[in-house]
């Protein structure tokens, strides 16, 4: 009992939380420690988003999610997560930012600081890294990337109202993002460096943006490459060569794993694949006692894993520290999350 928590779980996402609750179930001490505020990707998704997944496979703990309708908008999640910590009483701190961990198995400290500045130590025998993908956009690399109108992150169309704006990908988020800002008034020009969109594009949006291109509703640049933004315009190389008038850029490229902290705990950290060292069967790092869960067991496929899955990682956490066999991994549907 020297330690503070016998479990810290640095993030506190969907599969964080659910390996809280396995945790606790198993008469371990876990704590929660997030860097912002629970489950803060979702509440960074677009306001329009609904989910793909049904609620009974987005539900942890099984605490029913209850809903209205067939699947689940932001705000349901929001609401059903925030629950989830207030009836399971899940032990979090948020607005937390965790800047190391040392030590050895047993025996772990992780270092803290707060928004406030505060410095913090937490003692603990194992540790459990599941800090997703928000907050670590692939970036273009390009001069003017860091403007004050271009963004990673898309929320909704009303700011860009009677604007021009350039949408950046080819994936779910930049074709939905370049729908919502045409509906929402918006002068809309897509940029993708492939002839199409990815194939991954949900069924029911690609036939909506496709007539709204043959409408000339929104304009799209395909086979081409954006190679500097200026305050006013994207400079642009490829097939759709030239110069576009942007008031507002949307670089919606998609998400990288967080996987700094594992590499400055010793975890190797495949080149190819951003996949950190570890055990498939109970998710423990070439590290003893340093665990990953959630979409960092994916590397740089973001399609692998997601709530669906990734809300059962905490029970194999737990089972190797209680020295078990972990369970099998449930069959994934073909249904992903947004």
């Amino acid at each position: 009992m020297d330690n503070d928590a016998d479990l810290v779980i640095v993030g506190g996402g969907p599969c964080g939380l659910a390996a809280a609750v396995s945790a606790q179930r198993a008469g371990l001490r876990p704590l929660v420690i997030e860097g912002n505020v629970a489950v803060s990707a979702i509440e960074a998704y677009p306001t329009y988003v609904r989910f793909f997944s049904t609620a009974e496979k987005l539900s942890i703990g099984g605490l029913p999610f209850v809903i209205s309708t067939e699947k689940p908008a932001r705000n349901d999640a929001l609401a059903y997560y925030r629950s989830v910590v207030t009836y399971f009483g899940i032990p979090l701190r948020q607005r937390e930012r965790v800047i190391a961990i040392k030590g050895g198995s047993g025996n772990f400290t992780v270092l803290s600081q707060t928004a406030g500045g505060e410095k913090r130590e937490t003692k603990t025998g194992a540790v459990v890294v599941a800090t997703g993908y928000f907050g670590s956009p692939n970036k273009l690399g390009v001069p003017g990337e860091d403007l004050p109108h271009v963004t990673h992150v898309y929320r909704e169309g009303h700011e860009a109202f009677l604007q021009d704006v350039v949408v950046v990908g080819g994936g779910n988020s930049a074709a939905e993002a370049a729908l919502d800002l045409w509906r929402s008034a918006a002068r809309v020009t897509l940029v993708h460096f492939g002839p199409g969109f990815d194939k991954k594009i949900k069924p029911w949006v690609l036939p909506d943006f496709t007539n709204r291109v043959k409408e000339g509703l929104i304009s799209v640049r395909w086979n081409s490459r954006v190679t500097s933004i200026t305050p006013t315009e994207v400079v642009i190389t490829g097939a759709g060569e030239g110069r576009v008038k942007a008031d507002r850029v949307y670089v919606m490229t998609g998400f990288a794993p967080k996987l700094d902290l594992l590499r400055d705990c010793g975890v190797p950290i495949d080149a190819k694949t951003g996949i950190p060292a570890h055990d498939s069967k109970t998710l423990e790092t070439s590290v003893p006692g340093i665990f990953i869960a959630g979409v960092v067991v994916a590397g740089y496929d973001a399609n692998k894993v997601f709530i669906e899955n990734g809300r059962y990682h905490g029970d194999r956490i737990v089972a190797r520290l209680l020295g078990q066999r972990a369970p099998a991994e449930p069959k994934l549907s073909a249904e992903l999350d947004t």
